[in-house]
């Protein structure tokens, strides 16, 4: 090999000449890489070379190289070659060339150990670290840092050897860089201890917790920013090991943090360093968070947080404490119960909304807005005064006040749309007025604020007319779409984009009233959906062609007709135009189609099926993110790691010399022969996505064009199975909810006798083949996702479509057994709080079940409290397919039911409640043994506050005394009940008034002796016809058609009074009586004609019945 001639290429890599610089790299890889001997150079270069720069690419390539070539080397001159590099790096004088070299020892170190050589390094490096001269101590605590990192078995038998040392090095009198090489080590092995095995090493560690700390706060108080995010970098290291680590200071270390980032005077970094952490606790250890009930403190220190943004808008992407401060909040809504985080925001919101501060209003009205996402249900709850301050500060005479009011609008819009709509006369004009002067004060391109607030605008109408009804809408129409139309052809293609999504949400939310205008809509938006000459244009075609999807479900098939097939060649074109949004557009275009066209779409449907299957079996796994030229690709783009959306950068010179600096914290191997650097990180690429997207629209197709379907059904299921199991949880998500789709479409196509399931196991109506085929394949695929997932909005999904499909197609899906077991251990874990999407990433405490947990912890967040809702949706249908065989099931889950029945929350009350009823209408007589229990709560909660608890309890009375044998304790509550029953018969409430009336009559059916008709027949008759609930009409009417079959002389008497309530009943809407009741209530008219024909006559609606 040529040594010179290699001298020389390996200076070229550092010319300032990037054609040289490429010419030099590509050759030495090619022609010298490849032999042992460049290794040796190296390695000398790295021991010699009298360049900084020249050293630092050394020890960056040999590091590299050493997988490959250490072997190779003749072992006489490795001796040499491990002393002379020992110590150099002991005496490199600069830090970046030590840490390169530190890497090289340890790529060196991991062949060796395991071959049994170098066998006094460990001794060596811990010398070094203990040694009297600073320097000295920096090189051995780092090289001991790296070689835990990449040497973790030979490391681990070696731990309480290595707390001993850095127990010490961490108090460093001289070197602060000795104190941060040990906090780096502390935190590798943090992840390497078994903490229930070596229980004096945990021990260890939690009490050197308080020294990394101290290390931390000089590092802030020194202004060093670099030390401060490496500290900081151990602290969001130990989060992610054993919650034992840190447990013993957690509550200090929350406090710490908390202090650094509401102290003014601290450096912005450090502050939003410290958000960071904090957010990471809430994610990672909210049951922890939850207990300390820290939610409080931390939101009002984040309210005061955010009056330091000034006129910065929250959207920005540039990071701030305010912003992190926002985000914060977010995620605290998101994760803790409402209590703890927006009820006190709520009670502290007065002094910053009514602040003579703009900044301090701007705070207030930004910290609400924020909260809306994560705790939409309870922000509902307090909407009637909400609203008022939101559009007090709407009219703020600041402009960034307005601004914030506006984006806190939008907020609520998209969260609360259907509630906020009821405020349309209000609000409505307020955006129109707003849209209106900053289109009127635009000065120009360079006009950002007016700019940005047009473009709010129509995102808030965008959000705010998706609540509104077709017929409100419609007054609006002639005062928005001129106002949309005309910014169509504003030259920012932002505020295109804007005007014509809000264009496509007003098209959907008025239906057929779009009608009048659509053909000049269409006209005016026709040409972009051909744009195809820049990134801007085809973001812009994206937008037009949703809007125009959207537009087709407005307006029908008719109309759209003659648009169908240009728009098909368009959004085929989109799918090679290489802009993954666009090919998402399109199948989202071709699912509207099938929506709108249904069997009419299956010209289309082979190529658009093409088309989605390839995009779902397209590869995924062609990145390779080694940050260098492999990745610049990716330069400028966005990619989701870990949850979090980053923006990959490029690389100065400067920067690709420090890179070594970075240090590895998530234990990322960097040798060569790794798969990628990034490859435990599951960054979502576009390709998934699109696969998203996609395989959601397969779930439409089928839907709309089942029988058309069928040819594509086998080799559907053969690609979108395995793709339950992907890593990103939004495919999962798309792929679970598809398959059910499918199976319910194809249960559809069977004849009507099978379709009409009847409960119970075995089987009394036996599905055909094909579909006990298919639904065994789903259930066993989804069952096994369901009870791992570990993404709460998955579990969510999954909930949702098992308890509807089990709804639709009755007990097939679970008639195996091994899938009815795995159903109802899932189950019972979600309602338990134990399954893993609902854990820390480790244990709270020693807790064994809920009912040993703090009530901070029990308490749920709203999206906590929705994976248990929907599972609870899942008992419900139970119920419905097993029938009276459901008890066996009951007898599990009572207990947990019942706790939720007596929860301090009243939705958590009111669905348990709701669900006992469920419950004792599928168990029918088998209800019988939990009587007493049943009792004892119902009756209870006829007393609560909440009016939907209250009638959720009558209405579950009236079925335990109809369906229950056991008449020793019904007769023993009966009177107590009726008792109780008076005053609900008076509520203003209409649906608890309605569920008395059914909870009546189910007595009287089924007690009548124990009933005193006389007093109770006039009260019922006094709450009729029914408002709100009419499948209570059945117990009702059922109940009183029986009594006039038995010529009871009570209600014979309340005919005159009965008469007009019949003529209602069977007046319009339909849908009061079901079909068998209808009956019921018709012959009951004609007898009663038969018996007083006079009294009848005066209703006409009464007669048209016996005509």
């Amino acid at each position: 090999m040529d040594t010179k001639k290699f001298v020389q290429l390996f200076g070229e890599v550092l010319a300032p000449d990037t054609a040289r610089v490429k010419a030099a790299t590509a050759t030495l890889k090619s022609e010298y890489y490849t032999l042992p001997e460049s290794l040796t150079i190296l390695l000398q270069l790295l021991v010699s070379e009298e360049s900084t720069s020249l050293r630092q690419l050394a020890a960056t390539q040999a590091r590299s190289l050493v997988p490959k070539h250490w072997k190779a080397l003749p072992d006489e001159q490795k001796p040499q070659i491990r002393q002379h590099i020992l110590e150099r790096t002991l005496a490199e004088e600069q830090q970046l060339v030590r840490h390169g070299a530190a890497r090289v020892i340890t790529a060196i170190a991991k062949i060796d150990l395991s071959d049994g050589d170098w066998p006094d390094l460990f001794d060596t490096l811990v010398q070094a670290a203990g040694s009297q001269t600073p320097r000295h101590r920096e090189v051995g605590t780092y090289i001991l840092f790296t070689s835990i990192e990449a040497l973790e078995e030979d490391m681990s038998a070696k731990i309480p050897q290595l707390l001993d040392l850095f127990g010490k090095t961490i108090n460093d009198p001289q070197s602060a860089e000795v104190k941060i090489n040990s906090m780096l080590a502390l935190s590798r092995i943090a992840i390497l201890l078994d903490t229930e095995e070596d229980q004096e090493s945990l021990k260890t560690i939690q009490d050197l917790i308080p020294q990394m700390v101290a290390v931390l706060k000089a590092a802030i108080d020194a202004s060093d920013e670099d030390r401060t995010t490496q500290c900081f970098e151990v602290f969001q290291t130990l989060l992610g090991c054993d919650s034992a680590v840190l447990n013993k200071h957690f509550k200090d270390l929350v406090q710490f943090m908390t202090n650094i980032a509401a102290d003014t005077e601290a450096d912005e970094d450090a502050r939003t360093q410290a958000i960071s952490f904090l957010m990471q606790c809430v994610r990672f250890r909210k049951l922890k968070m939850q207990g300390l009930r820290v939610g409080e403190q931390l939101t009002l220190k984040c309210l005061e947080i955010v009056t330091e943004m000034g006129d910065a808008d929250a959207d920005d992407e540039e990071v701030t404490t305010g912003r992190s401060a926002l985000a914060l909040i977010d995620v605290l809504s998101e994760s803790l119960p409402p209590s703890q985080v927006v009820v006190p925001l709520l009670q502290n919101l007065g002094p910053y909304v009514n602040s003579p501060d703009p900044d301090r209003r701007k705070a207030g009205i930004l910290a609400l807005g924020t909260c809306v996402e994560g705790a939409p249900d309870f922000i509902n709850t307090q909407l009637h005064e909400i609203f008022p301050l939101v559009l007090r500060l709407f009219q703020d005479p600041e402009d960034k006040v307005r601004r914030a009011a506006l984006d806190t609008i939008m907020r609520l819009a998209e969260d609360l749309a259907e509630d906020l709509g009821k405020e349309h006369a209000k609000l409505m004009p307020a955006l129109v007025k707003h849209l209106d002067t900053a289109m009127k004060q635009l000065a120009g391109p360079e006009d950002t604020k007016n700019m940005d607030t047009i473009k709010a605008c129509c995102n808030a109408i965008d959000a705010l007319v998706d609540g509104l009804e077709s017929d409100v809408l419609q007054g609006y129409l002639s005062e928005l779409l001129p106002r949309m139309s005309k910014l169509f052809t504003h030259p920012d293609f932002k505020i295109k984009a804007a005007a014509i999504g809000a264009l496509g949400a007003i098209a959907a939310s008025s239906k057929e009233a779009f009608t009048p205008y659509f053909e000049q809509v269409m006209n005016a938006l026709s040409d972009y959906v051909q744009i195809k000459d820049s990134e801007d244009e085809l973001d812009l075609r994206c937008t037009t062609c949703d809007a125009m999807g959207a537009m087709a479900l407005a307006v029908g098939a008719e109309p759209f007709q003659r648009y169908v097939r240009p728009l098909m060649e368009a959004t085929e074109e989109g799918l090679h135009l290489d802009h993954p949004k666009l090919r998402e557009t399109s199948f989202l275009f071709w699912g509207n189609m099938a929506k709108v066209y249904k069997g009419e779409f299956k010209p289309f449907l082979e190529g658009v099926i093409k088309a989605i299957f390839e995009s779902l079996e397209s590869e995924e796994s062609d990145l390779d993110v080694e940050l260098g030229e492999e990745a610049a690709d990716l330069v400028g783009k966005e990619v989701t790691i870990g949850g979090r959306k980053v923006k990959v950068s490029a690389f100065t010179d400067d920067e690709l010399a420090a890179a070594d600096e970075i240090e590895d914290l998530d234990g990322m191997e960097e040798d060569e022969d790794d798969d990628s650097d990034w490859a435990d990180l599951q960054a979502v690429t576009a390709v998934a996505q699109e696969k998203e997207i996609a395989v959601e629209v397969v779930g439409d197709i089928v839907t709309h064009l089942t029988r058309d379907y069928i040819p594509y059904i086998e080799k559907t299921v053969e690609i979108i199975l395995p793709m339950t199991e992907h890593s990103y949880e939004g495919v999962r998500r798309g792929a679970i909810g598809t398959l059910y789709r499918l199976y319910a479409a194809v249960w559809g196509l069977q004849p009507d006798d099978i379709q009409k399931w009847k409960p119970g196991l075995p089987l009394k109506q036996k599905p055909t083949d094909e579909v006990v085929k298919l639904g065994e394949v789903i259930a066993t695929a989804s069952l096994a996702v369901w009870s791992e997932e570990e993404d709460r909005a998955t579990v969510t999904e999954i909930n949702r479509n098992l308890a509807a499909t089990l709804k639709l197609t009755g007990p097939s899906l679970i008639s195996n057994p091994q899938n009815l077991t795995s159903l109802s251990k899932t189950v019972i874990s979600i309602l338990n709080k134990q399954h893993t999407c609902q854990l820390d990433m480790g244990p709270l405490d020693t807790a064994s079940s809920p009912d040993d947990l703090d009530p901070g912890v029990i308490e749920s967040s709203e999206y906590d409290w929705l994976v248990i809702d929907t599972a609870l949706d899942v008992i419900v249908s139970l119920s419905q397919v097993l029938g009276p065989s459901f008890a066996e099931f009951y007898k599990l889950i009572e207990k947990s039911v019942l706790r939720f029945a007596s929860s301090s929350e009243s939705y958590e009350r009111s669905t348990a409640v709701g669900v006992l009823a469920e419950c004792i209408r599928g168990m029918d007589a088998s209800v019988t043994p939990y009587t007493s229990s049943l009792f004892k709560i119902l009756i209870h909660r006829l007393q609560d506050e909440d009016a939907g608890v209250k009638s959720n309890a009558v209405f579950a009375i009236g079925l335990l005394i109809a369906n229950s044998e056991d008449e020793r304790e019904i007769g023993k509550n009966f009177n107590n009940v009726l008792a109780k029953l008076e005053p609900l018969l008076g509520e203003v409430e209409a649906r608890t008034k309605d569920n008395a009336a059914g909870c009546v009559g189910r007595m009287i059916s089924n007690y009548q002796d124990k009933v005193p008709l006389g007093a109770v027949l006039p009260a019922l008759v006094s709450v009729l016809p029914l408002k709100e609930d009419w499948e209570e009409n059945e117990a009702v009417w059922g109940c009183l058609v029986r009594l006039y079959s038995d010529g009871e002389p009570t209600i014979l008497g309340l005919t005159p009074k009965l008469l007009p309530i019949l003529e209602q009943v069977l007046g319009p809407p339909d849908e009061q009586l079901d079909a068998e009741t209808r009956e019921q209530v018709v012959q009951l008219v004609k007898f009663l004609y038969g018996k007083q024909p006079q009294l009848v006559k005066k209703y006409s609606g009464l007669m048209a019945v016996n005509a």
